[in-house]
């Protein structure tokens, strides 16, 4: 593997502890509440490289971070109505949108990726078997995963055009900025926000690692090794998210995964090497 494709690995195994953690906090918090207080910690760090920042970089940003924040919202709000685990496997469908909507937008479908990409979904199928359904929750989780497919695109095709700090630096700004008025607006004629330091308090470490680590550090490194890995690539890495998840959920929740559980976590890793071996280099799209 090149070391691209590992920093997306160390990026995917920090996700995976975030399952956990978001499950734990949407007993008190909202997902609009979570993704914009995640947002607003993580912008604090990155307020430096927001200097000089040209206008194509703040326009690449808004986009980026609209689909993020669509997938964020919409994951935190799906998991509480259904496990880390089932939340994990759900997302990561993104794996099979990826390589069918970059056909759709007139980038070529590779066999060999669609290929990973079906195994993937049927390791993740297999996974996710074991939790129980909701319609909400399942809902939220499936819409989560068609926005994330999109901003991994897009990401793959804007990343190498700006620096990565800058491009980091303004989708989080504008993703804490967009947060923070819809939790406002949703809060409106409720005792939402007036209640909010109160539930807030007992879940700020775990909202400081979400905001730092998870959102700060890793949509940094993120940006900076998608700028040479295809989305498709990068979205089979991706895929082993819910193999992380579900190793945290069992250490941290007792979540319990089954023989048909782990026969999909290692159809989702066999497709991640399946990938990495056979895969071609492939060109991002262009506008």
């Amino acid at each position: 593997m090149n070391s691209n494709v590992l920093l997306l690995l160390g990026v995917t195994l920090v996700w995976g502890t975030t399952f956990p953690l978001l499950k734990a906090i949407a007993v008190d918090l909202d997902g609009v509440e979570i993704t914009a207080v995640r947002f607003v910690l993580a912008a604090l760090c990155l307020l430096p490289f927001l200097r000089k920042t040209s206008r194509a970089v703040w326009r690449d940003g808004a986009l980026l971070g609209g689909f993020a924040l669509v997938s964020y919202v919409a994951q935190a709000y799906g998991l509480q109505h259904i496990s880390s685990n089932r939340s994990a496997f759900l997302t990561s469908l993104n794996v099979l949108m990826v390589p069918l909507l970059g056909f759709v937008f007139g980038r070529g479908l590779s066999w060999n990726a669609l290929t990973a990409a079906l195994l993937a979904c049927l390791g993740i199928g297999l996974m996710s078997w074991e939790g129980g359904g909701n319609l909400l929750g399942d809902g939220a989780t499936v819409l989560s995963a068609l926005a994330y497919a999109l901003y991994v695109i897009f990401l793959s095709q804007r990343s190498n055009r700006h620096d990565s700090r800058q491009l980091a630096a303004t989708q989080i700004t504008l993703m804490a900025l967009f947060g923070c008025v819809w939790m406002v607006l949703g809060a409106q004629g409720s005792t939402a926000l007036a209640s909010l330091p109160t539930r807030l308090i007992p879940h700020l470490p775990a909202l400081v690692y979400l905001g730092v680590v998870a959102s700060a550090g890793m949509l940094f490194l993120q940006a900076l090794a998608q700028r040479h890995v295809p989305a498709e690539k990068a979205a089979i890495v991706y895929a082993m998210e819910p193999v992380f998840a579900a190793m945290f959920g069992w250490l941290w929740l007792s979540e319990s995964l089954g023989v048909r559980g782990a026969c999909g976590g290692v159809l989702v890793v066999a497709a991640m090497v399946l990938s990495e071996l056979r895969a071609a280099p492939a060109a991002c799209p262009q506008d």
